[in-house]
């Protein structure tokens, strides 16, 4: 396996552990007219750690990871870095397959979380009745937990179907750090229930910390309108999480690079741009010498130009920068209706 396959191995292990973390790429150009590059993994508690550097590479690995944006430092000498914040992938998981969790499955699959549900009937925990769901797990609720890998990054919604299933679940979910627990029940409900928790050992300071009864208050009634209301405390948790942005995976791309892979590839990657650009900063795309493509960085003549570039980055080794001009005439002229400038990164994987 390749020094690349290790890192990005490695970065994977950190993002299904639940953390944070951020990759630095070196590009180097040398007296010689060679290039060079390298390849930097921190994660989150490196880079916050007393005895943390405060180079260069540190300084743009925390402004990602504070900023969930992609940072680069050009010092104009043919010497280029970046950073690219990777956050772990907004998992929710959702604790009973009843009427509320049909339409909280597939609004919440839109809005970017990828999610499992569990259930102890086969007739509700089947993907013909959640096809949006990445998972479905038809087990006990007392015997489900080792196959949900809670952790920092997980979301948990309990809507069982009846209250005892309820506290079961909360007894279990208390046991790990989460980004957000909510349970359902009237406020009645909820109050005798923390009271019992309390009694049984729990820590205030947990309890406190669950969303319950769950959901933000908009006078829900229906199935659908209880998933809104559940949904938008989910988004509100998220995003006051992520200070900033949540910079959201492009998963294939991503699963792509954690491959094992021996032969040579090109990596894409928008490092900067200007205007209005079909694709954001730290879009990817990997190019294959015969031809396979995943991923896009907009599509149309601009891409068929870079994907050019690649494969001479794929033949002669290295890496490339690449301009793509989107404005006046050069757009006019390709069909182009976007209107910026965005930079690119070419460099060859093994």
């Amino acid at each position: 396996m390749s020094s690349w396959n290790n890192l990005y191995k490695n970065l994977r292990e950190e993002l299904v552990a639940g953390r944070k973390a951020v990759l630095v790429t070196e590009l180097k150009s040398l007296p010689d007219s060679s290039t060079v590059f390298n390849k930097l993994l921190f994660s989150e508690s490196e880079l916050f750690s007393e005895s943390a550097s405060n180079d260069q590479n540190h300084k743009i690995a925390k402004a990602a990871l504070e900023q969930g944006k992609l940072q680069l430092f050009d010092d104009k000498t043919g010497n280029l870095h970046f950073a690219e914040p990777f956050f772990p992938e907004s998992r929710l998981i959702i604790l009973g397959g009843g009427h509320i969790a049909k339409p909280l499955v597939e609004f919440s699959t839109k809005c970017g979380f990828a999610v499992t549900v569990v259930d102890d009937r086969p007739t509700f925990a089947n993907t013909e009745r959640f096809p949006y769901a990445k998972s479905v797990i038809c087990e006990g609720f007392d015997r489900c937990f080792p196959r949900l890998n809670i952790n920092r990054s997980a979301f948990v919604v309990i809507i069982t179907r009846g209250h005892k299933h309820d506290l079961d679940c909360l007894r279990q979910v208390l046991r790990f750090d989460t980004s957000y627990t909510g349970m359902i029940g009237s406020r009645r409900r909820v109050r005798a229930a923390m009271e019992q928790m309390l009694g049984e050992g729990f820590s205030k300071e947990k309890l406190d910390a669950v969303r319950a009864p769950i959901g933000l208050d908009i006078n829900a009634q229906t199935p659908e309108e209880i998933s809104v209301s559940i949904l938008s405390e989910l988004i509100k948790y998220k995003r006051r999480l992520a200070s900033a942005n949540w910079p959201e995976l492009d998963r294939e791309v991503l699963d792509e690079l954690f491959k094992e892979e021996h032969e040579p590839r090109a990596l894409i990657t928008i490092v900067e741009t200007k205007g209005s650009v079909p694709r954001n900063i730290g879009a990817k795309m990997i190019v294959w010498p015969y031809g396979k493509i995943i991923g896009s960085i907009g599509g149309g003549c601009s891409e068929s130009a870079v994907i050019q570039t690649a494969y001479d980055v794929i033949r002669n080794g290295g890496f490339k920068t690449q301009d793509i001009d989107m404005t006046g005439d050069t757009a006019a002229d390709e069909g182009m209706v976007c209107g910026g400038t965005m930079r690119v990164v070419i460099e060859r994987l093994d």
